[in-house]
């Protein structure tokens, strides 16, 4: 039985042996004792979780790629969980627990996952994942760049991120359009920021939706006082701003507001 892509769920299976277990690899197992696979296809990268010391578990939506898991891997039957990562609480399935998050992501919903493991940081201390070229450089590019933007500051506010190697697209079945990334996210000693997170993710998004303005024009929306917005850092536009210079801005604005 071989499972066919779907392409309405983003699939593209890989096939090269070597570079599923170095991303297997590139966890550490530190802090836990749990690994959650997202989108495991036929098992190319599970077969390598299933031979370290931690338990793994996997989560697939496609009820065929359900079936060959239970068929060909028998000591992970128990531990499928035939659902939507985006639609599941975490905690639900896994109470109590840290857990590493790791899979060759579909393409389609991978920034949707880095939000979600984001959202669940308290108990992520460890990701590594697969994705489209051009999204694990933005996850893991710093500021100054043109590809700096709101996922690479929310990300690096928590994780400490590294571009592993890039994967050419004659590896996978079928072949998608484009190069994958690999990277990994290992989560800050103190994940939690010393300002109000929902105004911070706020500051964030609303500077880099109008990314070529100045901070004094692009936060106009905030109804800030002109004083502040005489401040110097509304001089930069956001991809000038490194992370830590976010949060300052931020802790600014909040001041103001009151």
């Amino acid at each position: 039985m071989i499972v066919k892509a779907k392409k309405h769920l983003g699939q593209h299976f890989l096939k090269d042996e070597t570079i599923a277990s170095q991303i297997a690899d590139s966890l550490s197992g530190d802090g836990y004792k749990t690994v959650l696979e997202i989108g495991p296809g036929m098992g190319v990268l599970t077969k390598y979780l299933l031979k370290k010391d931690y338990k793994t578990h996997v989560i697939e939506i496609d009820s065929e790629s359900v079936t060959y898991l239970k068929t060909h891997y028998l000591n992970l039957a128990d531990n499928i969980i035939e659902a939507d990562f985006l639609k599941i609480n975490l905690k639900d399935y896994f109470p109590n627990q840290q857990l590493a998050i790791i899979g060759n992501f579909p393409y389609n919903i991978s920034s949707q996952i880095v939000f979600k493991a984001l959202e669940n940081r308290d108990i992520i201390p460890e990701f590594s994942g697969m994705f489209q070229k051009e999204v694990a450089e933005r996850i893991a590019e710093k500021e100054g760049s043109k590809t700096y933007g709101i996922l690479s500051v929310l990300a690096q506010a928590f994780y400490d991120i590294t571009y592993l190697f890039t994967v050419e697209n004659t590896v996978f079945d079928p072949p998608p359009k484009v190069q994958s990334g690999v990277i990994h996210l290992k989560r800050k000693e103190n994940y939690t920021l010393p300002v109000n997170e929902k105004l911070f993710y706020s500051v964030v998004k609303t500077a880099f939706n109008q990314r070529r303005k100045t901070l004094r024009n692009s936060l106009k929306s905030l109804n800030l006082s002109d004083n502040l917005r005489e401040d110097s850092i509304f001089a930069l536009r956001p991809e000038q701003l490194s992370v830590a210079r976010f949060i300052e801005l931020t802790a600014k604005i909040e001041k103001d507001l009151g």
